[in-house]
């Protein structure tokens, strides 16, 4: 049994080719000649190559014949083309000069120290409790002039200020016998500071007990339970370690009569006491 099928027969033994199809393939003629032969098969690219070069030859005409001589069309090759990128335009930026700010040293080196006056002091006051507190409150906050004693006129060291201020040091120091208290307070910037006060006070201070309040000298118990135990006349230390004290009554302020402020000294930035925001 066969089936015909878009040209193709399906017997028992597979697909066959139809011959109607084959037909024309089986009873082409035997070629006998080489054009025959080139013209059933594709020309190879050297035959095309060949072909090209002898066509465009010009024909020279004949010398008999009065017509025109042929010209061979010329192939156009490609043209290469390049892409070209624009040519960027320097832009010249004009840079504006920066002010140069004016340094603390350069201040200080126009102007000549200044020793601390009342209205400093009452006008820091202002500024730290000025949103805190209400007018009434800031009125009660200002200091009379008669709370102050006249400021170092920095002819003095600090043994020889201390001793012009406080004539009566030593009666003070004899009848002072309260705990928890001093006599007299110094508040510097640093514990450097305190260190470097401490020993320059050496001939005003005589035999009275001195006690450092600052952070990295002892612990705040430590310093506390000295204060406890034994009577202390004089305190140096840090803004910082004094307020803490106060706050956790290990410091009393009941016996003080002389609150000293190292006012004009400055820290390696150029800092003093009162320009730190702690």
């Amino acid at each position: 049994m066969e089936i015909t099928y878009l040209g193709e027969r399906l017997t028992s033994k597979g697909i066959v080719p139809s011959e109607s199809k084959i037909e024309a393939i089986l009873n082409i003629l035997r070629p006998e000649d080489r054009k025959i032969i080139q013209s059933l098969r594709a020309p190879s690219d050297d035959e095309e190559m060949e072909k090209s070069t002898n066509t465009s030859k010009p024909v020279q005409p004949d010398s008999d014949s009065g017509s025109k001589p042929a010209t061979a069309k010329k192939r156009k090759q490609p043209a290469e083309c390049f892409l070209t990128r624009p040519e960027e335009k320097e832009e010249h930026t004009v840079k504006v000069k920066r002010r140069r700010k004016k340094k603390i040293s350069d201040i200080l080196a126009k102007s000549s120290p200044k020793p601390g006056v009342p209205e400093d002091l009452q006008k820091l006051l202002n500024q730290h409790f000025g949103t805190k507190r209400s007018v009434i409150e800031l009125e009660e906050l200002k200091l009379p002039d008669s709370c102050f004693l006249p400021s170092n006129d920095l002819t003095h060291s600090f043994s020889s200020y201390l001793k012009e201020i406080c004539p009566k040091w030593a009666k003070l120091r004899k009848n002072h016998k309260e705990k928890s208290s001093v006599l007299m307070l110094i508040i510097c910037s640093s514990a450097l500071r305190c260190l470097e006060l401490i020993k320059s006070m050496t001939a005003f201070k005589g035999d009275c007990k001195v006690i450092k309040l600052f952070a990295k000298h002892k612990k705040i118990k430590e310093q506390m339970n000295m204060l406890e135990n034994g009577v202390i006349h004089l305190g140096v230390g840090t803004p910082g370690r004094i307020k803490a004290l106060v706050k956790q009554d290990g410091l009393s302020l009941n016996s003080l009569k002389y609150l000293v402020l190292d006012w004009n000294w400055r820290d390696q930035k150029l800092r003093r006491m009162i320009d730190i925001p702690e």
